[in-house]
């Protein structure tokens, strides 16, 4: 992985037209003085996800918004790794809901695969990439251990939120409070790295 450089405020593309992503990212970056600006509002395609891996997809997006854009642009991969499917739905967690991007029936396709099966263990994966203009990148992946339930429950989050129960807990993601979603989450702990790495100190 390339080395991070620093960002000291102004603003960063964010490589998504997912909107729950986007207020998730730009909540993470807002005490950092970065001004998030989503790929629709910059008027970026969004590119086809054609890598076999986390890190592959987010590289791939994040350098693409990045020369598109003209600013530094950050892009994150994330999915459901499910256990005993073996990984799935994984890089393809956002196919699984379909183009009208339907996590209900995401849901239900999990819950039907999962039938005669006790094995409810399961990760959220998030993957990183900050990507410039000319090139560089450097990538952070976080992950949270946890099981699903079924039915879903709780309506706040996104995606698979509502039927994953993170290690230690009791409520899913979409039961949780964003604050305390955010402390723990996949997404947060890449988010760590991240900062670490490229960012001063929060305001």
């Amino acid at each position: 992985m390339a080395e991070a450089r620093r960002i000291t405020g102004g603003r960063l593309a964010i490589a998504t037209h997912n909107p729950g992503k986007l207020v998730e990212i730009a909540e993470l970056l807002r005490p950092y003085g970065i001004d998030a600006v989503g790929a629709a509002a910059l008027g970026l395609p969004e590119p086809l996800e054609t890598g076999a891996t986390f890190e592959e997809n987010a590289r791939l997006k994040a350098l693409a918004a990045a020369r598109a854009g003209g600013l530094p642009a950050l892009a994150d991969d994330s999915g459901l790794a499910v256990a005993a499917l073996g990984g799935a739905p994984g890089v393809y967690s956002a196919r699984w809901a379909g183009p009208d991007k339907d996590f209900a029936a995401a849901m239900q396709h999990v819950e039907r695969a999962l039938a005669g099966t006790a094995d409810r263990r399961a990760a959220f994966v998030a993957v990183l990439a900050l990507a410039w203009p000319d090139g560089h990148l450097a990538t952070f992946r976080g992950e949270v251990r946890g099981h699903l339930v079924f039915p879903p429950r709780g309506s706040r989050g996104f995606g698979y939120d509502p039927i994953f129960v993170p290690e230690g807990g009791h409520e899913t993601f979409g039961e949780m409070e964003p604050a305390a979603k955010h402390a723990i989450s996949h997404r947060a702990r890449a988010f760590a790295a991240l900062t670490a790495a490229c960012f001063g100190a929060a305001a």
